[in-house]
């Protein structure tokens, strides 16, 4: 079945966005599940307790950023180029902060002294919390615009550094990320951690959602009265050859509301990012802690949802050349790139979803200290 190019493109824009989506709910729990470690355990019994509730799963759950980046790289190359170079020293800050998590679950435990296991337990914390931090700023960098530009040749010079990319804006959506996905993980805790951590995780969803309610709104009316967005006035034809520079682009102070005010639909994003958040918080209360997961995965899903609906078409917008700006039209792969790349993905990602479910159905029970005591040996 050979299917149109144009649907295509859009069909990529959203799978990828479901890839995002999935790493954020299964890994993004357990970098909370990491934030929360140095806090909720107070003992090393209750700590190991706190790591071995995502023991099974982490590695696992990693599958859905390789697949996202291997999407990127198939469907928008010049994306992948342009957003991997300018965005360089934030990804290997990122990369470092995961690289603490296999080397602290499977060392932590193999020597018994207290300033040893402290150390890892510190080290789970950062490959919590700084790749959730780096992947909200940018986030946050998109809707702020990326300086960077295309020369004759469609090579991307990135003008930017690397702090300039921590700008407030940026800053608030990373604080963002970090709040919702600790919430997130809080959740966890409170489902699969016995006694006392349940209850102290309990009272962690509750503020991390409250936290991200409050800034989830401080961001939207940032980006309303203080952010310029871009829109494209003008570009050829959908069928014609996809080239990003013949297009023209210019900064609009609305544009990033403009789906919104043409698709009034797409609200459904905003509104679920907050129900979803005072849903989870309500349930965390309410000791319902398994349907307070679900609905913090569906704020997550339209938090997500609202910062790719507020961009789209655009997948890399440029500050310094607005023209430069990579859409979902214009940034793509051929035809049959994108249909071959179409039809791995109708095989593979069902296999991801159904091992994955299996995993956790076989998981699914509370930890407890003593079980991690009988299990000295085997046990994180």
């Amino acid at each position: 079945m050979i299917i149109d190019y144009e649907v295509l493109k859009f069909i990529w824009w959203v799978l990828v966005g479901v890839l995002l989506i999935g790493f954020a709910v299964t890994d993004g729990m357990d970098m909370g599940v990491g934030a929360l470690l140095p806090f909720l355990g107070k003992t090393d019994d209750e700590r190991r307790v706190i790591i071995n509730t995502i023991g099974p799963h982490w590695d696992g759950n990693q599958v859905w950023l390789i697949t996202a980046g291997g999407a990127i790289f198939a469907a928008w190359p010049i994306v992948y180029a342009t957003a991997f170079s300018g965005f360089y020293f934030a990804m290997l800050l990122a990369l470092f902060g995961l690289f603490f998590r296999p080397v602290g679950f499977d060392y932590r435990s193999k020597i018994a002294d207290p300033r040893w296991r402290n150390a890892w337990d510190w080290g789970l914390f950062i490959g919590g919390v700084v790749p959730a931090l780096v992947f909200g700023v940018a986030f946050g960098n998109l809707l702020l615009g990326v300086p960077f530009h295309l020369d004759d040749m469609l090579r991307s010079f990135y003008t930017g550094s690397f702090f300039g990319l921590f700008h407030p804006f940026a800053l608030l959506a990373g604080i963002l990320s970090v709040t919702m996905l600790t919430m997130h993980g809080a959740v966890w805790l409170q489902i699969r951690a016995a006694e006392p951590i349940a209850s102290r995780a309990k009272a962690a969803a509750r503020i991390f959602a409250l936290i991200s309610i409050a800034v989830f709104a401080l961001a939207g009316v940032w980006l309303i009265i203080g952010v310029d967005g871009f829109k494209v006035v003008s570009m050829p034809a959908l069928d014609a050859t996809p080239n990003p520079l013949t297009k023209e682009v210019v900064a609009d102070s609305w544009a990033w509301l403009a789906n919104y005010a043409n698709h009034p639909w797409t609200l459904v994003f905003p509104v679920l990012g907050f129900a979803g958040l005072w849903a989870t918080m309500k349930l965390a209360a309410a000791d319902r802690p398994g349907w307070g997961l679900v609905s913090g995965s569906l704020a997550i899903t339209g938090i997500i949802m609202t910062a790719g609906v507020s961009l789209f078409p655009f997948i890399l917008p440029s500050r310094t050349d607005p023209n430069s700006s990579l859409i979902v039209w214009d940034a793509v792969s051929s035809h049959l790139t994108l249909t071959v790349m179409f039809w791995a993905a109708v095989i593979f990602i069902p296999l991801i979803l159904a091992y994955t479910t299996w995993t956790y159905t076989k998981m699914w029970r509370r930890v407890t200290v003593e079980e991690i005591r009988e299990q000295e040996h085997l046990a994180y």
